[in-house]
């Protein structure tokens, strides 16, 4: 076959970006080495092969240089001195996949004449954090009293997800690019993301993470969609965020969690910090990170203190990761990774010839008839 001039930069961005070694490459193409130093080609049939493999347009692959490739949405991860990587394919296809649900959702809404929801954009970054979430309890139907007698994290984040869906919030959440297992999202690249729109408002969960994690990310998200702000974010419990929406939504998500009051009245002041924390992440179903920031916020620590007990609950939950006792992924059924209030809306339209069937299963990300049938009767939409 006729061979094809590819990019030698870019064949080794793409290579790069897909964390894929010139030992395991050789494997599958015999000639990589050749490849990147000129004194051969690959074949239009190769090529094809390594886009699929790298997840790359095949395009890129005729430019001289590699593309710069940036967000499709605000960062706000973004540190005031440090540069953060090129962002992952699958962190863009992940983004891609979610705005391509948000626009169906939506003219899905529009004609079938649903509301907008008031609270998209309700808030602003002056207003006090503690009274946005008290608005957000309202709204989410949400009972600090009621999480608190849940057996484990599990259950709590699978109610929040339940309430923020009630009230009219696409939730989803996978730990892999849409239904890929060998695309494998990286919690230290990020953890969810938030996409605010009135009539269809959407938050993704990183499902890699823990559920004390993922808690505490769900409702930084939440408080997004109340500021109306679209965008990545940086949720790490305890961390104060160089960015302003990021230091309030923070806050404001500390508090739907963890109110002070409630904290107050919780805590055992004798109590060794270790232990508290410990104790009174299990009893609010957050994680102890959350915990310790919330004694400080409270004025129950000093900042050194914080530090100190930050820094060696970081040093546990690495020994945790290392062990494998990471968060792992419950969120195996399409209506968990797709978002419940999505994937019925889909499979109903499909069902009734609103939507075509190849558009709905590319959509909810399945392949097979009968999967398709067997996800409209475990959510409901057929008997």
């Amino acid at each position: 076959m006729t061979a094809v001039a590819a990019s030698i930069p870019v064949l080794r961005w793409a290579a790069r970006r897909a964390h894929l070694r010139d030992g395991d490459l050789v494997t599958r193409f015999g000639k990589w080495p050749l490849w990147l130093t000129g004194e051969a080609q690959p074949t239009l049939k190769q090529l094809e092969t390594f886009a699929r493999l790298t997840h790359t347009a095949i395009g890129y692959f005729f430019l001289p240089q590699p593309p710069v490739l940036k967000l499709p949405v605000p960062d706000f991860r973004t540190l005031r001195d440090e540069t953060l990587a090129e962002p992952s394919g699958n962190l863009l296809d992940t983004l891609y996949l979610c705005q391509q649900r948000q626009d169906w959702y939506r003219d899905h809404a529009r004609l079938h004449g649903l509301s907008k929801l008031a609270f998209v954009g309700s808030a602003r970054v002056q207003d006090a954090p503690e009274t946005v979430a008290r608005r957000m309890r309202e709204t989410l139907a949400l009972s600090t009293e009621a999480r608190r007698q849940l057996p484990t994290w599990t259950d709590a984040l699978r109610q929040l997800i339940a309430k923020a869906e009630d009230a009219g919030v696409m939730v989803m959440a996978s730990s892999i690019m849409g239904g890929n297992s060998r695309r494998k999202l990286d919690v230290g690249e990020f953890r969810g993301f938030a996409l605010a729109d009135d009539l269809a408002p959407l938050v993704f969960l990183n499902g890699a993470d823990s559920k004390a994690a993922q808690m505490f990310t769900l409702a930084h998200e939440l408080a997004h969609l109340w500021l109306g702000a679209t965008g990545v974010s940086d949720t790490q419990a305890g961390r104060v965020p160089e960015q302003q929406t990021e230091r309030w939504c923070n806050l404001a998500a500390a508090e739907l969690l963890m109110p002070l009051q409630a904290l107050r009245a919780a805590r055992q002041p004798d109590a060794p910090i270790p232990e508290e924390i410990q104790r009174l992440a299990r009893e609010f179903k957050v994680s102890a990170l959350v915990a310790l920031r919330r004694l400080f916020d409270a004025d129950f620590i000093d900042s050194a203190t914080l530090w100190r007990h930050y820094r060696e609950e970081q040093a546990r939950l690495r020994g945790l990761e290392r062990r494998g006792s990471g968060g792992g992924d419950f969120y195996r059924s399409l209506g968990a990774r797709a978002g419940k209030r999505f994937a019925r809306a889909v499979l109903t339209s499909a069902l009734e010839g609103e939507t075509l069937f190849q558009d709905a299963f590319r959509m909810l990300g399945v392949r097979k008839t009968a999967t398709f049938h067997e996800a409209a009767r475990e959510l409901g939409v057929t008997p």
